[in-house]
C-alpha cells in the first residue's frame, strides 16, 4: 500500500517520447487516493495532448504562465502552495538545465522556486545526453539542493540506443517516492498524538464541550506519518476521517483519553497533545433526562479533570513531550509559563480569539516554542503548519 490518500500531486511533464507514460503516473495516483493536477510544457502537448491527461486527472491542465483563466483560478503562487508533492515525469536534459539555472519563464518553472514541496525528478532522454558532462553536474547541483532523482533506468530507448536514459515504469516511481516518504526524520519512531475536543456528560442528551474540529491534530497525526512514524491517533469526537495508516482510537471524555493516553505512551518515543481536553466535568451524572419544568435556575457542580500532559510529563520523563496551548490573551507568555509548569519538551501557542485561525477552520498561525527558541509559523494550511511543527520537533528530538 502507497497510500497518497488525501495529497495532493503536481504532475509536471515535459517534452520527451515518455510523456505518453504521465497518464498512467496519474491513473495510478489517483487509484492511491491522490488529487492530481499536471502542468504541461509546450513541448509536452507534441507528444500527449492535455485532453488527455485532463480526462485522467479530473482537473485543468495548466501549461501557461500568463493563461488569465488559469491566473484567476489557480496562479502559479496558488499552485505552487497547493502541491504536497512535485513530480516531474518524463524530465528532459533541457528541463533539467533550467531547473539547476533557477529559470522561471514557464509555468513549470515558476511553481518549483515558489514551492516548499518536495520534488522528484524522473529523467528521460538518450544515453548519451543522460551522461554528458553538463546533464551530470546539473544533477549533482539539483541533488544537493535536495531534489530527489528516480532512476534513469537502463534498457533499450526510442532511438534505438541501450543503456541508461529510460524513464523509470510508473509504478516504480510511485513505490519510490511512497518509500522515500517514509523512511523520513522520525522513521523507526512511534508518536501518540491526542486530537480533537472532549464531551462531558451532564445527562444523557447534554455535555459540556468546546469548539475544537480536530483538524490541527489529524494534520499532525498525517505530518507524522508522512515523516515516517508510526502513529497513535487518538481522538475525540469529530467529523473527520482519520488516514488508514494511523492507530485510531476513538474516545469521547477525558478520562477515556487519559486512560488512551496511558496505555499507548509506554511505547511511544513522542507525545503530542493537541486535543483541546475539558478542564472540568460534573461532579455528579444524572442518568435521566434533566428537566426544564419546574426549574428556573440549573446549578451544576463542576470538578477538575486529571490533566494529561502533567500525567505524562511525570510518569514518562523520557518520553519527548509537545504541548499546545489555545489562548485568547497574553498568548506567548502564557504558553511559556505552562511549558515550564509542566516541564515538556515543546509548546505550540495560537490565539484563538482570531476566528480565522485555530478552531474549526482550515487555516493556523502559531508560534512554536522551547525553553531556548520560539518560532512563528505565519498563517498557512494545517496540513502545512503541521509538517513544519514536526520537522521542527524531529530536529530537536534527534539532536
Amino acid at each position: 500500500m502507497k497510500n497518497f490518500s488525501k495529497k495532493n500531486i503536481l504532475l509536471c511533464v515535459t517534452g520527451g517520447i515518455a510523456a505518453y507514460k504521465s497518464a498512467e503516473i496519474i491513473r495510478l495516483f489517483k487509484k492511491e487516493g491522490a488529487d492530481v493536477r499536471a502542468i504541461m510544457t509546450e513541448s509536452a502537448k507534441e507528444f500527449i495532448t492535455p485532453l488527455t491527461l485532463q480526462a485522467v486527472s479530473g482537473n485543468q491542465i495548466h501549461d501557461s504562465l500568463l493563461d488569465e483563466n488559469a491566473e484567476a483560478a489557480m496562479g502559479h503562487i496558488e499552485l505552487a502552495k497547493w502541491a504536497d508533492i512535485i513530480l516531474i515525469a518524463p524530465c528532459t536534459a533541457e528541463s533539467l538545465s533550467k531547473i539547476t539555472h533557477g529559470r522561471a519563464d514557464d509555468i513549470m518553472g515558476a511553481v518549483i522556486l515558489a514551492s516548499k514541496a518536495p520534488v522528484f525528478i524522473a529523467p528521460a532522454m538518450n544515453m548519451s545526453m543522460w551522461s554528458d558532462l553538463s546533464t551530470q553536474d546539473n544533477c549533482k547541483v539539483l541533488s544537493s539542493r535536495g531534489i530527489n532523482f528516480i532512476g534513469p533506468a537502463d534498457g533499450e530507448q526510442a532511438c534505438g540506443d541501450i543503456g541508461p536514459g529510460r524513464m523509470v515504469e510508473p509504478d516504480l516511481i510511485l513505490d519510490l517516492i511512497a518509500s522515500s516518504i517514509k523512511n523520513g526524520p522520525l522513521s523507526g519512531k512511534t508518536v501518540t498524538v491526542t486530537a480533537g475536543p472532549t464531551r462531558e456528560q451532564i445527562d444523557p442528551v447534554r455535555f459540556i464541550s468546546n469548539n475544537s474540529s480536530g483538524k490541527m491534530g489529524y494534520a499532525i497525526a498525517d505530518a507524522c506519518y508522512e515523516a515516517g512514524a508510526q502513529v497513535n491517533l487518538i481522538s475525540g469526537p469529530v467529523n473527520l476521517e482519520a488516514d488508514r495508516s494511523h492507530n485510531l482510537i476513538k474516545v469521547n471524555t477525558a478520562d477515556e483519553m487519559l486512560n488512551s493516553v496511558s496505555n499507548h505512551i509506554k511505547d511511544s518515543d513522542i507525545f503530542i497533545s493537541c486535543a483541546a481536553v475539558s478542564d472540568y466535568k460534573p461532579l455528579e451524572y444524572s442518568s435521566t433526562k434533566i428537566k426544564k419544568e419546574g426549574v428556573d435556575d440549573l446549578h451544576i457542580n463542576l470538578e477538575k479533570n486529571k490533566d494529561i500532559l502533567s500525567y505524562v510529563s511525570e510518569h514518562f520523563p523520557d518520553t519527548y513531550i509537545v504541548g499546545f496551548a489555545a489562548e485568547t490573551n497574553n498568548v506567548d507568555s502564557n504558553a511559556r509559563a505552562k511549558l515550564l509548569s509542566k516541564d515538556l519538551n515543546m509548546i505550540i501557542s495560537n490565539d484563538v480569539s482570531d476566528r480565522t485561525i485555530g478552531f474549526d477552520v482550515d487555516e493556523n498561525e502559531v508560534n512554536v516554542i522551547t525553553k531556548n527558541t520560539s518560532i512563528l509559523l505565519k498563517k498557512d494550511k494545517k496540513i502545512r503548519i503541521a509538517r513544519e511543527i514536526i520537522a521542527l520537533i524531529a530536529k530537536e528530538f534527534n539532536s
